[in-house]
């Protein structure tokens, strides 16, 4: 089985490559799932309805979120009924939504993709992800594939994460940093993994953001934080090929692709 997992998905330029790339790469990898991380899909912040139903279409299967997925009023009324969308699991405050899900493809094979935040720097108070997590595993339904999304600031944090649970999920991603990292591997024990899997979105800016209000914040002037819907794009993704024998690894490759604006 073949499983993309696509990075930060950021505003409008993130949502069009998305659009542009994803059924292109289902048919050249021949992917049976993808799933994205899609917190920043709308206007940086947040992910409103028509943008959830925007990136299906668009053939990604299942988003997850990360600390801004609060940050639009609306999710709060649509996530219920949003059975493709994960939440952070190890949210403390009562929220609606899912933080892990099972989806089952057109032969019967059911992946897992849970969704955890970890906390060094976030500015948000959850559970402990390792205390969280062991409590899914113990409770959850045994699944063919168990796909995590680990959204945090630091690399030595993801990385005790993954090796903690290696062996006993499919695949671990980090997200939330928007730069794809160099360290993607199989881990012993089995598990896939990749300490950011980066962004997919405007690829002149900084993080995603407009690189003039970045650079104004940073010398202690007034700038304004945007998203230029006009720059060029920036696609990151990894491939996981999984052993349906094992329910682990046996590859995982980056995709990272720049594409023109005037292509999108």
């Amino acid at each position: 089985m073949k499983v993309m997992f696509i990075g930060d998905i950021t505003a409008k330029i993130g949502r069009r490559v998305v659009k542009k790339l994803v059924p292109y790469l289902r048919k050249k990898y021949q992917l049976d799932f993808v799933i994205a991380n899609a917190e920043n899909a709308t206007h940086g912040k947040g992910l409103i309805y028509n943008h959830y139903e925007f990136l299906l279409d668009a053939g990604v299967d299942a988003l997850t979120l990360g600390n801004h997925y609060d940050d639009k009023n609306e999710i709060r009324e649509y996530i219920d009924g949003a059975s493709e969308v994960i939440r952070p699991y190890n949210l403390l405050n009562d929220f609606p939504g899912v933080g892990t899900a099972v989806f089952e493809s057109d032969d019967g094979i059911k992946i897992r993709v849970s969704s955890l935040i970890l906390p060094a720097f976030m500015n948000i108070e959850v559970e402990n992800p390792f205390h969280a997590f062991d409590r899914l595993l113990d409770e959850a339904e045994p699944t063919d594939f168990h796909i995590v999304d680990i959204h945090g600031e630091t690399t030595a944090e993801k990385l005790a994460f993954a090796f903690n649970f290696s062996g006993r999920v499919s695949a671990i991603v980090g997200t939330h940093t928007h730069v794809q990292t160099n360290d993607y591997r199989i881990l012993p024990g089995g598990t896939a993994y990749i300490t950011d899997v980066g962004m997919s979105g405007p690829y002149n800016g900084i993080l995603g953001v407009d690189r003039e209000g970045v650079i104004a914040k940073m010398k202690g002037e007034k700038g304004h934080f945007g998203y230029d819907n006009k720059d060029d794009a920036i696609f990151s993704a990894v491939i996981i090929d999984l052993d349906e024998m094992t329910g682990l690894a046996k590859d995982i490759f980056p995709i990272y692709e720049i594409v023109s604006w005037k292509d999108l």
